[in-house]
């Protein structure tokens, strides 16, 4: 078992085979669709001065342009999911195994789900685990609805967006998208992790990880419309949840002008963007609106998800 701070990888098994996805009624897909952002696109400067992390290859930065597409406002939440679960009837990859990777702290009992990856105990094996079962049998999405959907994998991500006629963004339109128009900042509102001394994202506060003082007014998840929105109109951008993005992880290309990037042709890991709940600026301190991370596509934790996005109209 393979594992990150950031993302345990727990799946090494074969991958799921590709299959026919049912699709959405067309009012659904249609409804769907308005609900995007359209943005124009254009140049950014994407990446970091100097990376953190080197092997996260988010530095340095170069120069990107995309082209007009539309994105959500928000990650999908599990109000969305359950809908899409009751027309399709898809069961996750975390449900097909029956298990999932919850960090110890939201476990009422952790002493009972010993596993853990190598050197990472904060991250335990839990029967049950997934999408609506957080934090395994017996746990539910009571008072969640409007929380990130979880426990879903680059391969369920892929599901929803078949069943929806969108996709995932490219890592590129995520970056261009998150950082709302501002240029060479750490966040999406400026280089203050907290602005006029207030909290602007759902990140770790504290010892990690045997304390969590939850200053932010969260200890695991949070509402996809907390806090503010980013100049482009779109929520948390930096914490709350890793999203999936459609490419694979690998070094960026040169620093050199780059016209709608899409990611290395294969790889063995996806890309994760944005930061979770779990980032703590004395471990990984992975919450930038620069960072990334990656995971195995067949993999599910209970600090990712995702948000959709399409083409222009």
């Amino acid at each position: 078992m393979s594992a990150s701070c950031c993302s345990p990888s727990g799946r090494t098994g074969p991958l799921p085979e590709p299959s026919a996805q049912p699709r959405a009624a067309p009012e659904t897909r249609a409804r769907l669709a308005a609900a995007l952002i359209e943005l124009k696109g254009g140049f950014f400067d994407m990446g970091a001065r100097t990376a953190r992390h080197p092997g996260d290859f988010d530095a340095p930065r170069r120069k990107v342009r995309v082209s007009p597409f539309r994105i959500s406002a928000t990650a999908v939440t599990n109000d969305d999911w359950a809908a899409f679960v009751a027309e399709t009837g898809h069961r996750t990859i975390a449900e097909t195994d029956g298990w999932s990777s919850v960090f110890h702290l939201l476990l009422p009992d952790p002493v009972r789900w010993p596993d853990h990856p190598p050197g990472l105990p904060w991250w335990r094996v839990v029967d049950g685990a997934c999408w609506s079962a957080p934090e395994g049998t017996g746990s539910d999405l009571e008072g969640r609805g409007d929380h990130p959907v979880v426990h879903v994998s680059w391969f369920d991500a892929q599901a929803y967006c078949t069943w929806a006629g969108l996709r995932l963004p490219t890592e590129a339109e995520w970056e261009f998208a998150a950082r709302g128009g501002r240029a060479r900042t750490k966040f999406p509102w400026g280089n203050e992790r907290t602005p006029g001394g207030r909290h602007a994202m759902n990140v770790w506060q504290g010892r990690f990880p045997t304390e969590n003082s939850a200053e932010d007014g969260h200890v695991g998840t949070a509402p996809v419309r907390a806090f503010v929105p980013n100049d482009y109109g779109l929520w948390n951008t930096c914490g709350n949840v890793w999203e999936w993005v459609g490419d694979w992880f690998g070094r960026p290309p040169a620093p050199r002008l780059s016209r709608d990037p899409a990611g290395p042709e294969a790889g063995d890991r996806r890309v994760q963007r944005g930061g979770s709940f779990l980032c703590d600026d004395s471990y990984c301190e992975r919450f930038y609106v620069h960072s990334r991370t990656a995971n195995t596509p067949d993999s599910s934790t209970c600090n990712a998800g995702f948000r959709v996005a399409a083409a222009a109209a």
